[in-house]
């Protein structure tokens, strides 16, 4: 069972957001939209099928926002999230090759708390302040193309992440992981957030671990 806290999941939220989508034509929302969910859903299956796992084993849920998306990890994943968000980086550039009107993506990553609930159509979705901080770090005036915005509980994640795993640590300095110092900001709530920039010098997809799901770690 995933791991709860108070009444919420804990676990690594990772957001996908198109650059000023909304003043796109609807012709050309639709185009960015579909090649974007199309790449993304063949990297995930190219992952599961690399990985010998089930998408329910990689992801709990799926939500669209209209210029993007939330991809919530199954906590036993906690600290791939960042990993994911990188490799979802490696498409941007291709995206820019076929569509020379599309400006790119940002992605944030956030560890927290969400909580899942069924919607009107019956569908599993999921809402909690780990969506909503997730969110807040794509406020940030520092954002760069080609890096992906950590929050602080996000990174810890990760560190414990290659700890337990020291062959993505190994993986990681290979590709030149590289990371920026903490970025200290308030949201437009008033709230004071910090993260990192990360990135890869040496881009690609990276599939997970392969682990004990049934272990209760």
């Amino acid at each position: 069972m995933p791991r709860r806290k108070k009444f919420g999941i804990v676990t690594d939220i990772v957001l996908i957001d198109i650059i000023n989508f909304s003043e796109l034509a609807s012709e050309k929302q639709l185009e960015i939209i579909s090649f974007l969910t199309q790449s993304y859903k063949r990297m995930i299956h190219k992952i599961l099928l690399n990985s010998n796992m089930s998408l329910e084993k990689l992801v709990l849920g799926f939500i669209p926002t209209g210029d993007g998306f939330y991809c919530v990890l199954n906590p036993k994943l906690k600290g791939f999230g960042s990993i994911l968000g990188l490799s979802f980086n490696h498409f941007s550039d291709h995206i820019a090759k076929k569509y020379p009107y599309f400006e790119g993506i940002r992605i944030a990553v956030n560890h927290g708390v969400v909580n899942e609930f069924t919607d009107i159509l019956g569908n599993k979705n999921f809402i909690g302040s780990g969506l909503n901080d997730c969110s807040r770090f794509l406020e940030l005036k520092n954002f760069t193309i080609s890096t992906v915005m950590v929050s602080d509980t996000a990174y810890e994640a990760l560190k414990s992440f290659l700890q337990r795993h020291k062959d993505f640590d190994t993986l990681l300095l290979q590709r030149e992981f590289k990371h920026s110092n903490y970025y200290t900001f308030f949201d437009k709530h008033g709230h004071e957030k910090k993260g990192r920039l990360i990135w890869l010098r040496k881009s690609g997809i990276i599939n997970p671990p392969n682990i004990n799901f049934n272990s209760m770690i």
